[in-house]
């Protein structure tokens, strides 16, 4: 019998034991059977995931799975946060790192809650989507993503609660900036018991400086990329001319500065990713005065001169390649995207309906989460099965 075959029965009994899991979550016996039917048919090789024809690869009317989506009474916070407990218990990791993104959903029409024109990252231009901002964690080769929240446009949305209703939005579900919704996603996940160390960030949320000091007062270390019109000073400068103008990030060293030294990123298919690096305590300007000292990071790419900007509150004695580190982990998170739409049918949701998307998210945590727990256990065995054998045979040598 063919080795894949093998793999895929396995497959499929895994599915049965991990779906165990969140048997809690849902009460009746046919909401059960709907979430293997959904989970299933995102972690299957069908070429589109949304309702139809998930359901109708599994015999069973769209209606249904429409319903279940929509109208079923069961737990979605529940089983988000059993997702959280379940990463916990089987890959806790004392130098875990918390990711923050968003990732957009082109959408035609006006009636899905949370559309509008708007930067679509997934069309790289100005389109009608959703955007939704997501927690990841990321231990070692690990990573999934733990939390996500619907952002809520707040001229076109928030200042029409009939539109809200119309779509399902709670009135206390309201317009608050991402950089808002990443600190109330940490905030509900550590709740939850969920171990941070480090975050990492883009600019969206690293140029903010309320994001940074929530981080900071949460406890976590954070290394964010930032903008390059940050403005500060260097400690020295700054002791020297305390009443001196704050300068750019990019224009702090027109002369001289911190020498540059190569860093091995890491590799990818195209070969190694090699950054040159800068680095020295900064004092970043925070309404207008001389904030918290930190670390200003400079990463210049070797081979297309792209230039990227990091603040991190690490103590002063951090190394240099624990920060970067972390400040490039982002990666994990861009592929979770990719592989959560490209393989899992994250993008493919058609409901329009509050309620509808936050359960499809959930469960697309779900159906990812046993996607990378089985695509590494089936990595492992199959490098286990290329060993050479030992045996216990002396060679004839």
């Amino acid at each position: 019998m063919p080795v894949e075959l093998e793999d895929m029965k396995e497959v499929r009994r895994n599915l049965t034991q991990y779906l165990k899991e969140f048997k809690w979550c849902m009460p009746a016996k046919c909401q059960r059977t709907h979430l293997r039917t959904y989970v299933s048919g995102q972690v299957s090789d069908l070429p589109r995931k949304s309702v139809e024809p998930i359901a109708l690869a599994a015999g069973v009317a769209p209606r249904t799975l429409q319903e279940f989506l929509g109208r079923h009474r069961w737990d979605e916070d529940a089983m988000r946060r059993r997702v959280q407990r379940v990463v916990m218990r089987d890959r806790a990791d004392d130098n875990a790192i918390a990711v923050i993104d968003e990732t957009s959903f082109v959408k035609k029409g006006n009636k899905t809650a949370g559309v509008q024109r708007q930067y679509c990252g997934a069309s790289g231009k100005k389109d009608n989507c959703v955007v939704t901002v997501h927690l990841g964690y990321v231990a070692g080769d690990f990573h999934a993503l733990l939390d996500g929240d619907l952002y809520l446009p707040e001229a076109t949305w928030d200042a029409d609660r009939e539109r809200c209703r119309e779509a399902g939005i709670p009135d206390e579900v309201t317009y608050r900036p991402k950089w808002q919704i990443a600190l109330d996603l940490l905030d509900r996940t550590m709740a939850n018991g969920v171990h941070f160390k480090y975050l990492g960030a883009d600019e969206g949320y690293g140029r903010f400086d309320a994001f940074r000091a929530g981080v900071d007062e949460r406890g976590l270390i954070y290394i964010v990329e930032t903008d390059r019109s940050q403005w500060g000073w260097t400690p020295k400068f700054l002791a020297r001319n305390p009443t001196a103008n704050a300068r750019r990030v990019d224009q702090l060293w027109k002369r001289g500065g911190p020498s540059w030294a190569l860093f091995h990123i890491k590799n990818t298919g195209n070969g190694p990713v090699v950054w040159e690096v800068r680095a020295t305590r900064f004092v970043p300007r925070e309404h207008k005065e001389p904030g918290t000292e930190c670390w200003l990071i400079v990463a210049r790419n070797v081979l297309d001169g792209e230039v990227k900007y990091f603040l991190s509150n690490a103590a002063v004695d951090t190394p240099l390649e624990v920060l970067l580190h972390v400040a490039f982990s982002r990666w994990h998170i861009e592929r979770v995207f990719e592989d959560g739409k490209g393989e899992i049918g994250m993008d493919h949701f058609e409901v329009r309906q509050y309620r509808s998307i936050m359960r499809h998210l959930v469960l697309s945590m779900v159906s990812f989460l046993f996607l990378m727990c089985e695509t590494q256990r089936l990595q492992k065995k199959r490098a286990m099965d290329h060993l050479p054998s030992t045996g216990g045979h002396r060679s004839a040598a």
